[in-house]
C-alpha cells in the first residue's frame, strides 16, 4: 500500500488518465495497473479505490457505509450537496428504506410489463426510419438514444412533442454523476441550468397530476398513501429526476456499448444470430463487459477495518464496477465477450440496498432492441470510428456509424 506522501500523485495520474482518449476508448487497461494484492488502493488522504469484485461485492452491502456523500471528509458544493440529500440515490436508511419501499408501490411488475409493449413498438417504429437508408447511420442518434427516453417519457406521462426538450435537460443532469475532477465551471453551470429547468418542469407535470390523474408514474407516485405516509412533491421530483438519468442514460450506453462490443467480436454476434434465445441471458454478459456505469461511491462512518483495511470516518471508497467486472478471480478469461457465459454475478446495477430500482427496464429495453436489430437487419457492420463521450462514470458512445443490409 502506498504511503500518504505518493498517494496524491495516484489519485492525480488516475483522474488525468481518465480524462484522455485513450482511457475513454478502453479504461479496462488502466483498471489492471491499479490492481493489486491489496482489497483496497489508497490514492489520497481520504480517498480508496476498491477493484475487485469480491471487494466490491461486499462493499456494495457493508451496513457501515454510507452513500451520502454530505458525510465525506472532502465537501460537495452546497447546490449540489441539497439536490444530492433529495435524491434516493444518495439516502441512508431510514429515509431510504421508506422511500423506496413507498416507490416500490407505484412502480410495479405490471407497469413494466405495460412498457414492454410500448418499448417494442417503439423500436419497430425507429427501425422502420433507419429500413432502407443509404449511406452509414448513426446508431446512437437514430435508435440507441430515442428508445429509452421515449419509454422514459411514456413512463412519466412526458407528452411526445416535448421530448426533445427532456432529452437536453437529461445529457446536462448525466454530467453531474461525474466526479468533479473531471468537471469544469461551464459544464457545472450547464448541470444547474438543466437541473433547474428539468425541476420546475416536473413540478408542474406532477401538479397537474395531482389535479388530474392519468396511467403514468407520475400520477402513481403523486396517489401512494401508506398510513397516512406521502411522497412529497420534491421527493417525487427528485425520483423523475432519477429515474431520468438512471433509466435512460444507462440504457443509451447499454445498447451503444453492447452492440459496439458484439460488432468487434462477430463470431459472438453470429452465435446470437444462430439462437435468438440467447439474447436475454447475453444482456448480462454485454452489462459486465463493458457496463454503462464504471463507479459508485461510499462513505465511511466511522473508524473500522473494511475489508481488511483500516479506514477513517469520512473516507470515501471508489467502487470501480467496470474493473471489478472485469476481475479474473470471478470470471474466466474476463477481457474476451462470451456470450454463452453464465454473467449474472456482475455489479453493473450496483448492489445492496441501492441495486438498482430500473435493472428490470434497463434489461427489457437492452433485449428488445438487440432483438429487434438482429430481426430486421441480416447486416450490421462499421462504418467509420466510434466516438465515445466525454464522461467518466456514465460510459457511453456519442456516435456508433453503422451501415445496415
Amino acid at each position: 500500500m502506498p504511503d500518504t506522501a505518493s498517494a496524491p500523485s495516484l489519485a492525480d495520474r488516475f483522474f488525468r488518465e481518465a480524462m484522455s482518449p485513450a482511457f475513454r476508448e478502453d479504461p479496462y487497461a488502466y483498471y489492471e495497473r491499479f490492481r493489486g494484492p491489496q482489497p483496497l488502493l489508497r490514492v489520497a488522504d481520504t480517498i480508496w479505490f476498491a477493484l475487485g469484485h469480491a471487494d466490491v461485492t461486499t462493499l456494495l452491502r457493508h451496513p457501515r457505509l454510507s452513500t451520502d456523500e454530505s458525510r465525506a471528509a472532502t465537501e460537495v458544493g452546497q447546490d449540489e450537496d441539497n439536490n444530492r440529500k433529495r435524491s434516493l440515490l444518495f439516502m441512508d436508511p431510514p429515509d431510504h428504506t421508506r422511500l423506496r419501499g413507498l416507490v416500490a408501490r407505484a412502480f410495479t411488475p405490471r407497469r413494466i410489463e405495460d412498457l414492454r409493449l410500448a418499448a417494442q413498438a417503439i423500436a419497430a417504429e425507429l427501425i422502420d426510419a433507419m429500413t432502407g437508408r443509404t449511406g452509414p447511420v448513426d446508431l446512437i442518434q437514430s435508435f440507441a438514444y430515442p428508445l429509452p427516453v421515449r419509454v422514459i417519457c411514456a413512463l412519466l406521462g412526458v407528452p411526445p412533442e416535448e421530448e426533445a426538450t427532456f432529452t437536453a435537460w437529461s445529457r446536462g443532469v448525466a454530467r453531474s454523476v461525474d466526479p468533479s475532477v473531471l468537471r469544469t465551471p461551464e459544464i457545472d453551470a450547464a448541470i444547474v441550468e438543466a437541473r433547474q429547468g428539468l425541476s420546475t418542469y416536473l413540478g408542474d407535470l406532477l401538479a397537474e397530476r395531482r389535479r388530474a390523474p392519468g396511467d403514468d408514474l407520475l400520477s402513481a407516485l403523486a396517489a401512494v398513501d401508506v398510513e397516512g405516509d406521502r411522497i412529497s412533491a420534491r421527493e417525487v421530483v427528485a425520483l423523475a429526476q432519477l429515474l431520468l438519468v438512471a433509466g435512460h442514460e444507462t440504457t443509451v450506453n447499454l445498447i451503444g456499448n453492447g452492440v459496439l462490443a458484439l460488432l468487434r467480436a462477430p463470431e459472438q454476434l453470429a452465435l446470437l444470430r444462430q439462437s435468438p434465445a440467447l439474447v436475454g441471458p447475453a444482456i448480462d454478459e454485454l452489462l459486465r463487459f463493458d457496463g454503462p456505469v464504471q463507479i459508485t461511491q461510499r462513505v465511511v462512518l466511522e473508524d473500522m477495518d473494511v475489508v481488511g483495511c483500516l479506514v477513517k470516518a469520512g473516507d470515501e471508497i471508489m467502487l470501480v464496477l467496470g474493473a471489478a467486472n472485469r476481475d479474473p478471480a470471478a470470471f474466466a478469461d474476463p477481457h474476451r465477450l462470451d456470450v454463452t457465459r453464465d454473467a449474472r454475478r456482475h455489479v453493473a446495477f450496483g448492489g445492496g440496498i441501492h441495486h438498482c430500482l430500473g435493472a428490470a427496464l434497463a434489461r427489457m429495453e437492452g433485449q428488445i432492441a438487440l432483438s429487434a436489430l438482429l430481426d430486421r437487419f441480416e447486416r450490421i457492420e462499421l462504418a467509420g470510428t466510434p466516438t465515445r463521450r466525454p464522461t467518466f462514470t456514465l460510459r457511453g458512445l456519442e456516435q456508433l456509424p453503422v451501415t445496415l443490409g
